[in-house]
């Protein structure tokens, strides 16, 4: 029985060795960041704007890093819309979404998610989506609000160009 019990304890023994080295193995020495690694190079995504030989890390560090929209078109969105509370917004991918809220003048709740897609002011830049308590809203009703933010944008434009 002692000689079980003593190569009991040269096996922890051994497995304290090897958990000492495995540890001290790590080093001093801080780990490199291999450029080569998160390198793209060619292929699809050239077309979309990231050249070949980019660094993922160059995304960051540009001026042109992240997806520009119209900022008359979100003013005018906030403006227009400004009796719904909003819940989140995002100028980085052009995204407002406000929670319920009643319109002046109206005993219907409205809630409304904002996309605006592009740098131009175009009617295509602007996508809305429109919800009642009861479900979505006519297209008509939608239209309206459309309208109204793009005319609230091109006024606001008016004025920027005045100064």
């Amino acid at each position: 029985m002692a000689v079980g019990g003593m190569i009991l304890t040269f096996a922890k023994r051994g497995a304290l060795v090897l958990a000492t080295l495995v540890v001290a193995a790590c080093g001093d020495e801080p780990p490199t960041l291999d450029k080569e690694a998160i390198t793209l190079k060619g292929g699809r995504e050239s077309n979309v704007g990231v050249t070949s030989g980019t660094s993922l890390f160059d995304a960051f560090r540009g001026k042109d890093a992240g997806v520009k929209v119209n900022r008359f078109l979100w003013t005018a969105s906030l403006d227009v819309l400004d009796f719904l509370p909003i819940q989140s917004a995002d100028p980085f991918t052009g995204v407002i979404s406000t929670g319920y809220g009643t319109p002046p003048g109206s005993s219907n709740s409205y809630r409304a998610t904002i996309l605006i897609s592009d740098p131009a002011l175009d009617a295509r830049s602007l996508n809305v989506a429109l919800q009642s308590r009861s479900g979505p809203v006519s297209a008509g009703t939608q239209r309206a609000v459309e309208d109204a933010i793009l005319s609230r944008a091109r006024q606001l434009r008016i004025q920027a160009g005045n100064f």
